[in-house]
Order: structure tokens, then sequence, then C-alpha cells
């Protein structure tokens, strides 16, 4: 009598569907968007036909995980379990490294499906409304330091963001992204050399 091995449990259709999004992510940002419905399949653990049981074409699973890369809802979420109770270049350079993954991800997809397919994938997302809220978060951040910088938090937020984007953007950098401690350093401290270590922050 030959024996065979139990099939494993099928997940719950939201895991399912998670599962399918996030293998076919990870074949687009490696191999561009033609990747096969078999290759799907196989990075997750499925059957083909699997697929076609919770996505009616290969394209609208392609383009759900074009929208789970943009969606910035993860990245809002990491920032503001950034702990308050650190001095203040430590949870900025936690909040940097949390923000130049975002960069590096959406760039890299980018390049490998084209910028009118990304920008396509974030439906009615609104870069501007993103910006705020990430801005928001980290003047909350920044606040408790306020008495000792030269900018108001909410300046000073925006400097950081535009410095880290800057800093991180794969063609601005030549794939070279200058370290989140450096551009804390840069914010907080410039590059002109001063006599001792500079005093931390609160």
């Amino acid at each position: 009598m030959t024996s065979t091995s139990p099939r494993a449990a099928p997940l719950p259709p939201d895991e399912r569907r998670a599962a399918l999004i996030a293998s076919t992510l990870s074949l687009v940002l490696a191999e561009g968007p033609d990747v096969s419905t078999r290759q799907i399949a196989q990075a997750a653990g499925v059957a083909e036909g699997t697929i076609f049981r919770v996505f009616s074409t290969k394209d609208e699973l392609v383009n759900a995980a074009v929208a789970s890369a943009c969606d910035s809802s993860p990245l809002l979420d990491e920032l503001e379990a950034v702990d308050r109770t650190t001095p203040l270049d430590v949870r900025l350079v936690a909040a940097v490294e949390i923000l130049q993954r975002r960069t590096t991800r959406i760039f890299r997809l980018v390049d490998a499906i084209g910028l009118k397919a990304v920008e396509a994938g974030r439906n009615s997302q609104n870069l501007s409304e993103e910006r705020a809220l990430i801005e928001r978060i980290l003047t909350d951040l920044i606040e408790p330091a306020r008495e000792r910088l030269r900018s108001e938090p909410r300046e000073t937020a925006r400097r950081l963001h535009l410095l880290t984007f800057a800093c991180t953007h794969p063609r601005l950098v030549a794939n070279e992204p200058m370290a989140a401690s450096e551009i804390v350093s840069m914010l907080l401290d410039g590059v002109r050399l001063r006599p001792g270590p500079p005093e931390p922050l609160p």
C-alpha cells in the first residue's frame, strides 16, 4: 500500500490573497512584469489554478501587487512605532531607515515596470497627503528637542524628509545611498568640524 503525504491545510482567503500578492511582488521586482502564473504559483507554494480562484487575470494580480507596494499604511505604522523615549538622533535614524527602505523599494519597482505602471498602481492615493502624514510623524519625533533647534520641528521634519529622499534615490546617488546615521548627522550638525563631540539632544 502506497502512502501519500497529507496536503497542507488551505490558507484562509485573506492569507492566500496576501501570499499571492507578496510572491508576485518579489518576482516582479526581480524579473519585471512578464512573470508567468506558473512562476507565481511555485513561489507561493500553491497550484496554478488557485491564482484564478482569487484573481480573474494575471494582470489583476500584478496590479494588486503594485498597489500593495505603494500602500503607505505599513510605512506610517512603522514610523508611529519608533520609540520616542530614545535620544533625538537615535529616533531619527530609525525613521530615516524606514523611509529609505520605502524609497528603495518604490524605485526598484519603477525600474522593473516603469513609472506609469507604478503611478497607475497607486490608484487614488494622494502623494501630497502621504507626504503630509509622514512629515507630521517626523515632527512629533522632533518636537521634544524644539528648544535646541534653529528651525521649527515642522520645518526640520520637512528638511529631513527631503534630505532622506535626495540621499537615497538610486538615480541621484548612483546606487550608493548615504547611511541613515549620516543623513541625520548632516541635518543636526552640518558638515563643519566642531570642537568636542556633539551633545546629545533629548
